[in-house]
């Protein structure tokens, strides 16, 4: 058995996202489990949303399924299909190649802790931001417009 250390996990505070679109996750802790297990073919986080911190903008990926576990707290599942409250033990999926814009927030004001699952395939996956003009290209690692053009 290989116990993982949550706390000596790679830790991202934040995200990648530029400015303004990084304001609402600035205060999301990222912890990297299933990197810290040498995990390869899938990624798994344990997510910590301070009161008021948003898990990402929405958005949707063309080829990588999303699942997530509220582990304590409570938090704001936001879809097209509207607004649905997630607590302990609460889960939701996400289709890869399904357009439906997602993510959670944290508007209690107590912490929240999730638990993320995911495959990793950045060289194919394309992640479209639904409520802005922001698109992640596969196999670049950067953000743009949906026109290709620059952000900032």
């Amino acid at each position: 058995m290989k116990t993982i250390d949550i706390a000596a996990a790679e830790t991202r505070l934040g995200s990648a996202y530029p400015s303004p679109y990084d304001a609402p996750v600035a205060a999301r802790v990222r912890r990297r489990l299933g990197q810290a297990g040498g995990l390869t073919a899938f990624g798994v986080n344990h997510l910590t949303l301070p009161p008021g911190c948003w898990s990402s903008q929405r958005h949707w990926h063309s080829h990588e399924d999303e699942f997530v576990m509220v582990i304590s707290g409570e938090v704001v599942l936001v879809t097209d299909a509207g607004e649905e409250t997630l607590g302990p033990g609460d889960c939701a999926a996400f289709k890869a190649g399904e357009p439906d814009g997602h993510h959670l927030i944290n508007r209690s004001d107590r912490e929240a802790t999730l638990l993320e699952v995911g495959n990793d395939d950045p060289a194919r996956d394309r992640t479209t931001y639904s409520d802005i003009d922001m698109v992640a290209e596969p196999g670049t690692g950067a953000y743009r417009r949906r026109n290709g053009s620059a952000i900032g």
